[in-house]
């Protein structure tokens, strides 16, 4: 295997990990959890806006949940493509702009909104991807 290949595994696992865990603890644990209990409670009884068909706290458990799925789609599908379909991935502009893109968006979003550890990892990934891109076309 190239080490573009490789480097593009290493992000999309970075990725993958990232959303796994973040599904988990929206699930299972308190680490997402407020840590005002009465905050909880609010979220529990207070609707939206938008609708009064969902609570805060349901529609945060949502967000929680589609966030860490949408990680975890794309770290399957570029670690499926870089290791089963390298010529597709590597040479379609589209893909290559989209998970570009995509992690990009996700580290400004961890850099302004979220905490060190989600960031730091989602930078990892998104250096991992421009060197394997730049390893694949040096080749």
């Amino acid at each position: 295997m190239t080490a573009a290949r490789i480097l593009m595994i290493v992000c999309a696992g970075v990725v993958l990990l990232l959303g796994t865990l973040h599904l988990t603890y929206t699930f299972y644990g308190p680490k997402l959890l407020p840590r005002d209990p009465d905050l909880i409670a609010g979220m529990q009884r207070v609707a939206l806006r938008i609708t009064s068909e969902t609570t805060v706290w349901r529609a945060w458990i949502g967000f929680n949940a589609s966030h860490s799925m949408g990680a975890i789609l794309f770290g399957l599908v570029f670690a499926y493509l870089a290791a089963a379909h390298p010529e597709l991935l590597f040479g379609s502009a589209f893909l290559l702009a989209v998970g570009f893109a995509m992690l990009a968006g996700l580290v400004v979003l961890g850099k302004l909104y979220w905490f060190s550890v989600p960031f730091a990892g989602l930078s990892i990934s998104l250096v991992c991807y421009v060197a394997s891109i730049m390893v694949w076309r040096l080749r």
